[in-house]
């Protein structure tokens, strides 16, 4: 979250995926003026590892200035599990340091995913 450029909403979010050979991605929200146009943390991880050639992962933690947990917004929820299991453990870490652990299928229970996908159309 260091890293953020949040200069409209001073939200800064930061995110580091590990994938399955140990590698951490580090991704962090990128905004700009035309708000459409914004990036969060966690699709900077994801995509920064998918185009190293990374596709299997352990786990993902996002973090804020928030004293509330802040969870991946829906964008990102339906982003990431195109990318890993439902049991992809996800830790939301607020601003003291305090973890609160969750699963992507908690966060997005009955997605859309690749399983569906390959299935209804391919």
């Amino acid at each position: 979250k260091e890293a953020a450029y949040a200069p409209y909403s001073k939200f800064r979010v930061g995110a580091a995926l590990l994938s399955e050979d140990g590698t951490i991605f580090k991704g962090c929200n990128v905004e700009n003026a035309s708000y459409g146009a914004a990036i969060c943390a966690e699709r900077t991880a994801y995509v920064k590892a998918l185009s190293e050639g990374h596709k299997n992962f352990k786990a993902l933690v996002v973090t804020t200035d928030q004293t509330e947990h802040v969870s991946p917004c829906g964008i990102c929820r339906q982003f990431i599990s195109e990318f890993g299991p439902a049991s992809l453990p996800v830790f939301l870490i607020n601003v003291k340091g305090e973890s609160f652990p969750t699963t992507l299928g908690e966060l997005l229970p009955h997605s859309f995913a690749l399983e569906q996908g390959n299935k209804y159309l391919m």
